[in-house]
């Protein structure tokens, strides 16, 4: 697919399909641009289109709507290019407003057809099974390991092991491992820190445990393993949506991603977004 520039627009949203129509416009005028968009939104504005994860030949995709609607969009495009426009409430990954985004847009094709687009990249985390049996898809947010559900009767005892060394063992709903970006969401509601976006770290973090656990900040070097065991059965969660079930006792390794996100133009206002959840 020869194709530069691929535009995703929220999943029945009006207002994203009538601004990915006006960028289709605007691009073929003034750049002999035609992008490409997602198969509803091709539907929604008669338009090409193709699946999201061929957008991973484009040279930028554009995605519009919410942090979903991004975190979707990179978990199929792998380190494409992304530039986020903000429908959503909050906009930690989002950094353009839509009455920006015409002028930001364009102001990176034409840097695209120089070949001189810059961005910044975001951590991704993988997590692997024993002896490499199985590897989930790269998350963005967060990496959990929990026991059969939530809630009483249904954790299990996970022990924290970072670089060989036992960090923590107790009975727990789970423990997540989160990048920076990832500290605002899952992480955050257990009441996990927050991670400034430009820090180089991960952030260990207990779930409803028996025994106190503090959050634990690490370096992304490390070697991190969950063990989870006294349990009928377990789960390992990439982002609340890879999801694969383990056998307890049974280990799950977390480490960073060897291929980022990389997002493209301004970043995004993190204590603005944060101002946004009071």
């Amino acid at each position: 697919m020869e194709v530069a520039v691929g535009v995703v627009a929220q999943r029945k949203n009006d207002r994203a399909q009538a601004l990915a129509e006006t960028l289709l416009a605007v691009l073929d005028r003034e750049y002999g641009e035609r992008p490409v968009v997602d198969e509803e939104t091709g539907d929604a504005i008669d338009a090409t289109s193709v699946p999201v994860s061929a957008m991973a030949a484009c040279e930028l995709v554009v995605s519009i709507g919410g942090d979903g609607t991004l975190l979707f969009v990179a978990r199929e495009v792998g380190d494409t290019p992304v530039l986020g426009v903000n429908l959503g409430e909050v906009g930690y990954l989002n950094a353009v407003d839509p009455s920006d985004a015409l002028e930001v847009v364009c102001s990176l094709v034409g840097r695209l057809q120089a070949s001189t687009l810059d961005g910044h990249e975001l951590a991704r985390l993988v997590a692997t099974g024993a002896d490499d049996e199985w590897t989930l898809e790269p998350a963005l947010n967060e990496v959990v390991v929990h026991g059969p559900r939530r809630g009483h009767g249904g954790g299990a005892t996970i022990a924290v092991l970072v670089d060989g060394r036992r960090y923590h063992e107790s009975h727990a709903d789970g423990v997540l491992v989160a990048t920076p970006t990832g500290s605002t969401a899952y992480n955050l509601s257990e009441d996990g820190p927050l991670i400034h976006p430009t820090t180089d770290a991960l952030v260990i973090s207990g779930m409803a445990t028996a025994e106190p656990m503090a959050p634990l900040v690490v370096d992304p070097a490390v070697e991190i393993e969950l063990s989870i065991s006294d349990a009928d059965a377990g789960y390992v969660i990439a982002d609340g949506r890879n999801r694969r079930p383990l056998e307890p006792p049974a280990t799950v390794s977390v480490s960073v991603a060897d291929a980022p996100v990389r997002l493209v133009g301004p970043r995004p206002h993190f204590f603005e977004a944060l101002g946004k959840l009071e």
